[in-house]
């Protein structure tokens, strides 16, 4: 990922957050097959390893997990919150108007080699912590025990699991840190005037740009 000096993030718990965060990640790799690409979600436990380890699960007829059991490293994206930049917002525009429009943004990147398992009590406890993780503040939270467990079962041998544990991971939170700060407060202030909610959700990380 290019990160000029002023976006890079290599803090690992500021990494490790921003992971948690994203409910659906990107998984790609190449291989035998080619190019491939896979929108899971995942779980991250921070302790495992020396970046953490990434853990989630394939359909067992998406043929992408036969490339990551054969060895295939990959690269996984978690996304932030991001928004387009609308150039009128810099007060240096009035000034002598060299301003021109950008897309601000966060991002994870993570890469490692997965180890590929599909034992059914290991696939049990899997989907059970992606399930609490997902239902947790619900009035009414659901859980994997109350299906019928032979139906359970027969979801179970429907997927394949994967350990990745993070071998790389790099951080960009591209958030204007190269502008003045009377240009940063102006963008702080168009996004939260705007009618976007994806606009408002940028606006909480970017007094990180002070």
């Amino acid at each position: 990922m290019y990160r000029p000096a002023a976006f890079r993030q290599d803090d690992l718990a500021t990494l490790h957050a921003q992971i948690h965060a994203c409910g659906l990640a990107l998984l790609s790799s190449a291989g035998e097959q080619g190019l491939q690409a896979s929108h899971l979600p995942l779980l991250l436990a921070h302790d495992e390893g020396e970046f953490g380890t990434l853990y989630g699960h394939f359909a067992r007829a998406n043929p992408h997990w036969r490339d990551l059991a054969s060895g295939a490293e990959a690269l996984v994206v978690f996304s932030g919150a991001d928004a387009y930049v609308h150039p009128g917002w810099y007060p240096s525009k009035a000034e002598h108007g060299k301003a021109v429009p950008t897309w601000n943004y966060i991002a994870v990147h993570a890469w490692g080699q997965t180890e590929v398992f599909d034992e059914p009590e290991r696939l049990l406890q899997l989907v059970s912590r992606l399930s609490e993780r997902h239902e947790q503040g619900r009035a009414q939270p659901w859980a994997v025990s109350e299906a019928p467990r032979e139906y359970i079962d027969s979801m179970l041998r429907a997927i394949v699991g994967f350990a990745l544990p993070i071998r790389r991971i790099e951080g960009k939170w591209k958030l204007g840190q190269n502008r003045s700060a009377a240009d940063q407060a102006s963008v702080r202030a168009g996004l939260a005037a705007s009618a976007s909610p994806r606009d408002h959700a940028l606006v909480a990380h970017l007094h990180t740009a002070d």
